[in-house]
């Protein structure tokens, strides 16, 4: 075990706990909610100090026109809390922690130039531009993990929920497979960050649904008594999984109504990112629709305003994303964030029962 606390193990037997998968991943929630809770108050001062503040669609509702100059860029403290929260208690030699961190780190860096290139140019990245970006990262994800398969470990078959016998093999197509799911996950986030910790609620929850499969799925008793694809190395995901919890609820700290900064694309675009790789790893893609189905809820809104326009003129909803339609009805900001939030834990505790019912 490689951490950055591994070699005090020598200098007392305290330190031998290290080894154990649900201590370490607690201490990484902790720390990486500390680390959002110490750093944020900073980080707040110097987004407002650099005036890097958020715009406002025109087009949007009215009552959002007085979030307008709110810091953006926040995603800042969650990747900062994540990643150094992983230094300390996840295990480096374990190269599905380096895969996860990686297509973080990447979507990370081209959120984090759309949105400079919106507060200093005053245009984002072009949809044709973001969407190439992402699939190359994505299809670097899964060209790896078809290329370098290990022993017991990510294969190119698919889990399917309430089915124990058939596995099907996707063969080299799994790598334009494993590349959809992290585009579609990273902008299904990214449209669903609308409101002041709207977001937020569905990735704590996601976090919390894969931390529980990763460990299942890496543990060689409990994947053979619930028939799931053992994968050899997916536990150690469980403490990305508890690093990212404790980034996200501390992020949600600031961000909740009214929010005092929000994300950015530099936090959505790589927590989606995040959640959809994780699902690749712990084998989990099928229920990634039930884990994260409030984003996909979202994001198929999106694809039905555009197509019902497109096709017959026409609107299905007052104004996409889903979120938007419920606040032109008259929906409070607030009531809107957590009866969505229970959608989002409801749909996630389906998706944890088929892990039982096969």
């Amino acid at each position: 075990m490689l951490t950055l606390l591994a070699p005090f193990a020598k200098y007392h037997i305290a330190f031998n706990v290290l080894r154990y998968i649900t201590f370490r991943t607690a201490m990484a929630l902790l720390t990486a909610l500390v680390f959002s809770l110490v750093l944020g108050p900073w980080l707040i001062r110097k987004l407002h100090d650099h005036q890097i503040g958020e715009t406002i669609r025109v087009d949007g509702p009215e009552r959002h026109r007085a979030k307008a100059g709110t810091p953006t860029m926040g995603g800042l403290l969650i990747l900062g809390a994540l990643f150094g929260s992983c230094l300390l208690w996840a295990n480096f030699q374990n190269r599905y922690v380096w895969a996860v961190l990686s297509v973080t780190a990447c979507l990370g860096a081209l959120g984090l130039y759309d949105d400079w290139l919106k507060l200093r140019r005053h245009r984002p990245l072009k949809i044709r531009e973001k969407f190439l970006a992402q699939l190359a990262i994505g299809l670097g994800l899964g060209a790896y993990l078809y290329r370098y398969p290990s022993d017991g470990g990510v294969t190119t078959q698919l889990v399917v929920p309430f089915v124990k016998e058939w596995v099907p093999d996707l063969g080299l197509s799994y790598i334009v497979f494993v590349a959809l799911i992290v585009v579609g996950a990273s902008n299904a986030v990214n449209l669903t960050d609308g409101l002041d910790g709207l977001a937020m609620g569905p990735v704590i929850v996601a976090a919390v649904a894969f931390g529980i499969i990763s460990y299942v799925t890496g543990h060689a008793r409990l994947s053979e008594y619930l028939f799931i694809l053992k994968v050899k190395g997916a536990g150690e995901l469980t403490v990305v999984c508890g690093a990212l919890m404790g980034a996200s609820v501390g992020f949600l700290w600031f961000n909740s109504y009214p929010a005092q900064v929000f994300m950015g694309d530099v936090g959505s675009l790589a927590l989606g990112g995040a959640i959809g790789t994780l699902a690749v790893l712990s084998k989990a893609e099928l229920l990634l629709p039930f884990i994260g189905g409030l984003f996909v809820i979202e994001a198929l809104s999106v694809i039905l305003q555009v197509a019902s326009f497109r096709l017959t003129g026409r609107r299905i909803f007052r104004m996409a994303p889903l979120h938007h339609h419920f606040e032109l009805a008259g929906w409070a900001e607030s009531k809107i964030v957590i009866r969505f939030w229970i959608l989002a834990l409801l749909m996630a505790l389906m998706a944890l029962t088929t892990l039982k019912l096969r």
